[in-house]
């Protein structure tokens, strides 16, 4: 039975005490008040994982970076190594995100350069895969995503696949106020899904949570969450909001 995660991407936000009283605070309210069988996971920025791992019940809430370096270590200015993530306490690293993609130029070289140095150092993966505008439009949407899963998730060995859960992200719903619909995500989702069974088989597929990237509120995480392929959320704003991070968790 796959899981249900919900997991939070704080993004470049909060100071280190800002960063402690948002993890405190959800933590609070995950611990009191979460359903009882979801997966959520908080991703602050790299200054603060130390102290946000200390910070939160690690039976309840888990921590992820939103990053990490391609390369093991060396002369790298500026890099956070899969390492030094792991020796944090963190658990999770997001790789591929569309701001990396975007705004960093990661391809598919460097994003399985980075998802090997996670797995390597005993790190799960939450790997975000998606379509902009200009390739929804066009009908590229399929295309794209079995592009970005072929070139890297899908050179893994089906154990080290295990470890990794896929972020279905449609970009263009990205901060825009724009969100996919229900059909749209599920529609999505049950593709990726047949390619993951395709790539190595049903079982292996069954067991992958994939979730869903692209302006996902407390709103409408219930009506996106009760698709069967959609199986949480990866979160962006909401995610600084404590009572709007439980609401979504709350939302299955």
């Amino acid at each position: 039975m796959r899981e249900k995660v919900v997991a939070g991407n704080w993004k470049m936000n909060t100071t280190l005490d800002e960063g402690k009283q948002l993890a405190s605070e959800i933590n609070e309210l995950v611990n009191e008040k979460a359903a009882g069988d979801v997966r959520v996971i908080v991703a602050p920025p790299f200054v603060h994982l130390p102290e946000v791992a200390t910070v939160v019940n690690r039976d309840k809430v888990q921590v992820s970076a939103q990053n990490c370096a391609s390369e093991e270590k060396g002369a790298f200015t500026g890099e956070v190594s899969a390492a030094m993530v792991k020796s944090t306490g963190a658990e999770y690293t997001i790789l591929g995100h569309s701001e990396r993609r975007a705004l960093y130029h990661e391809d598919d070289e460097v994003l399985l350069k980075k998802v090997n140095q996670a797995l390597s150092n005993d790190l799960k993966i939450i790997f975000c895969i998606g379509e902009v505008l200009e390739e929804r439009e066009a009908g590229k949407q399929a295309e794209v995503v079995q592009s970005q899963l072929e070139n890297v998730l899908f050179r893994l060995s089906e154990e080290d696949f295990r470890k990794v859960m896929i972020a279905y992200e449609p970009v263009w719903a990205i901060g825009t106020g724009k969100t996919a619909t229900p059909d749209q995500a599920q529609e999505m989702h049950e593709y990726i899904r047949k390619l993951v069974a395709d790539k190595y088989s049903q079982e292996v597929a069954e067991d992958t949570s994939i979730l869903y990237g692209g302006s996902c509120k407390s709103s409408n995480a219930k009506e996106i969450f009760a698709n069967k392929d959609v199986d949480g959320g990866l979160i962006g704003g909401a995610s600084l909001k404590p009572k709007d991070f439980l609401g979504i968790i709350n939302s299955y």
